[in-house]
């Protein structure tokens, strides 16, 4: 392995074949490039859709009331479906499995602070937003409790935008802000994990809210999370069941998807991860041919270079070289040129990769405020070194076989061939 005559003859014999070398090496270099490409794009898929994702739980199911499209036991369309009290207490005692329900109620308008001002919306939520939604809260301040609830309290919760809108340097936790001609105590400041939604609403407890702005009744949507629904079919069947016993309390028909809206992400998640596996499983197919169209490369360029070396295997076994000192050196010799050449595909590949992906960086990765359909753009650097050891076996394997044949033949018989 270290023996210096050994690696001068396997570099004169490069010297040599040069365009051989190059046509080797390029196959290598190009079915691994061409691979961690693939697999890139194929994780920049994957990270821009999982993204949209990640602003709420993904098992979240939100419902509202809509208006009525079909006739039902004489009752004409066109009524609204208004959801109250009972329609919280059915989800939350009589749907099974539901956890963290909540009711929200929102309105637009404009919040002020001294002599600042901004226009957004207002929302009257209960403390298990937090976790649907997905926010996460600054140290500084709190979330809505459930004593806010309860004594229904005139706290609030800004964003980030409205934070640098209306308090510039200053810290709002404690000041008070006016909304729609009431004043409300900044007690927290939230963040949201995601790049898309609105992020400049004001979280008011859902009790408050009620009573200032609604009449004290009323819910605009219900929020809640589900367990154990892990198939479409099953959140196709928890939808249904839910949509009739919704029918049931408004009086409306059990085939109405307009009286009651009903959004699943759980539904629409596993749809999405069924679309990119089909996505990702071309990308590796693709990957995988390409990698093997550089193995079959390799394998045939070291056939041919066997091929015309078997005359010079039988003049150095003439001169007393022993059959193992000969494969030592044909598979050393493949081995360094699919080793290098394998490693620099691989840095050209890990390169761009992470190239494209400093770009989108800079960019905004989708933009700010829009859904991602391509994120961080890169390659786990394991597979790229196990996709480079694999070619680099391949080629050793490719001299190998062709080399154990022809340094079995004889002396003589080996310089006779043309």
């Amino acid at each position: 392995m270290f023996d210096l005559d050994l690696w001068q003859e396997i570099f004169s014999a490069i010297r040599k074949n040069k365009m051989r070398t190059i046509l080797t090496g390029f196959s290598v270099a190009w079915g691994i490039f061409m691979l961690i490409v693939l697999l890139s794009a194929g994780n920049g898929i994957k990270n821009g859709i999982m993204s949209n994702f990640s602003g709420r739980s993904t098992n979240t199911v939100e419902v509202w009331g809509g208006r009525i499209s079909m006739p039902y036991n004489g009752l004409p369309m066109g009524r609204r479906v208004r959801f109250d009290n009972k329609d919280f207490d059915l989800v939350e005692n009589r749907i099974p499995g539901t956890a963290n329900v909540g009711g929200d109620l929102w309105w637009n308008g404009t919040v002020t602070f001294e002599s600042e001002f901004m226009a957004c919306e207002m929302r009257g939520v209960y403390p298990s937003v937090l976790l649907i939604d997905n926010l996460d809260v600054l140290p500084n301040g709190r979330f809505i409790n459930d004593i806010d609830m309860r004594e229904k309290r005139k706290v609030a919760l800004i964003g980030e935008r409205l934070q640098t809108a209306l308090f510039k340097d200053k810290d709002p936790v404690g000041q008070y802000v006016k909304f729609n001609g009431a004043m409300f105590q900044i007690v927290g400041i939230y963040k949201r994990n995601q790049n898309w939604g609105n992020d400049n609403a004001i979280y008011v407890p859902f009790s408050t809210a009620q009573l200032l702005f609604n009449g004290g009744w009323g819910i605009n949507s219900i929020g809640f999370t589900v367990e154990g629904l892990t198939t479409r079919q099953a959140n196709e069947k928890f939808n249904d069941d839910l949509r009739k016993k919704f029918a049931a309390l408004h009086r409306t028909h059990p085939d109405d998807k307009r009286a009651v809206g009903i959004y699943n992400q759980m539904e629409d998640y596993l749809q999405t991860m069924s679309i990119f596996n089909a996505i990702s499983m071309f990308m590796w197919i693709i990957g995988i041919g390409t990698l093997t169209a550089g193995v079959v490369g390799v394998s045939n360029i070291m056939l041919i270079t066997v091929r015309e070396r078997t005359r010079e295997f039988g003049i150095r076994k003439a001169l007393g070289a022993k059959p193992g000192a000969i494969l030592r050196l044909i598979l050393l010799e493949s081995i360094l040129i699919t080793g290098l050449f394998g490693y620099v595909g691989m840095l050209l590949g890990v390169g761009i990769s992470e190239a494209v992906n400093a770009l989108m960086s800079q960019g905004g990765g989708g933009g700010d405020g829009g859904m991602s359909i391509f994120k961080n753009p890169t390659v786990d650097l394991n597979i790229a070194l196990l996709s480079t050891v694999v070619l680099i076996i391949a080629g050793m394997l490719a001299g190998y076989f062709p080399a154990r044949k022809a340094i079995k033949i004889t002396a003589v018989e080996a310089m006779r061939t043309e």
